[in-house]
């Protein structure tokens, strides 16, 4: 894939994201002021965090399908990495850069594929079937963008104290925004066709998510 293709992609999907970040301000907002648990922001973040492992999935594995020999093994590899791998990046790690950096009281890192792994593993594996099988399966990229979206602010919510000032707030929406818009990208686009790349020797592929699904 052409770094200028990527580039477009990226600058094609940036206003799902921003929306996506603004309803994640929204929801942290609503939290603080009902003063909302952790609890119940750690079984959002374990509801969200699998659901978009398989829908990340779905459009990793279909995109390599379409584009691709279609042999199973590279598939399955294929799109388990570039799912739980990289769900895992914006919904976990990233988020817990954030937490980090501003000093969160209750911050700490959740590998779902771990420490849940009797769900999210075959979750992952079911996308990985589904967009096997059904490769032409049209799948919204923007849900798969709030999917992220919230289970990223999960993650941090769980980390929040009680209270939070207007700069921290800024903070989180940027580490939101990033949480999500690159490694989407990277997961429905850019991981599965740089495979496809390295098969074929080709450099062109003109597919696109842009549409809001995978053809």
């Amino acid at each position: 894939m052409k770094p200028p293709l990527i580039a477009t992609e990226l600058r094609s999907h940036a206003p799902f994201t921003a929306f996506g970040t603004i309803t994640g301000i929204v929801i942290m907002a609503a939290f603080i002021q009902f003063q909302i648990s952790r609890e119940i922001s750690s079984t959002l973040f374990w509801t969200m965090h699998p659901l978009h492992v398989m829908a990340s999935a779905l459009v990793t594995t279909a995109m390599y399908r379409l584009h691709s020999k279609g042999e199973i093994l590279p598939t399955i590899i294929i799109g388990y990495l570039g799912s739980v791998g990289i769900a895992t990046l914006s919904d976990s790690i990233i988020p817990f850069a954030g937490e980090w950096l501003l000093n969160m009281p209750h911050r700490g890192v959740h590998l779902g594929f771990i420490e849940k792994w009797w769900l999210v593993n075959p979750l992952a594996f079911a996308g990985i079937a589904l967009g096997y099988l059904r490769p032409k399966t049209k799948f919204s990229h923007a849900i798969h963008v709030f999917l992220s979206t919230w289970a990223s602010l999960f993650h941090i919510l769980m980390a929040l104290g009680t209270s939070i000032d207007f700069v921290t707030a800024i903070l989180v929406a940027v580490f939101l925004f990033l949480a999500v818009w690159i490694p989407c990208c990277t997961s429905d686009i850019v991981f599965p066709l740089l495979w496809i790349k390295n098969e074929n020797g080709n450099d062109e592929h003109p597919i696109s998510v842009s549409d809001g699904g995978t053809p």
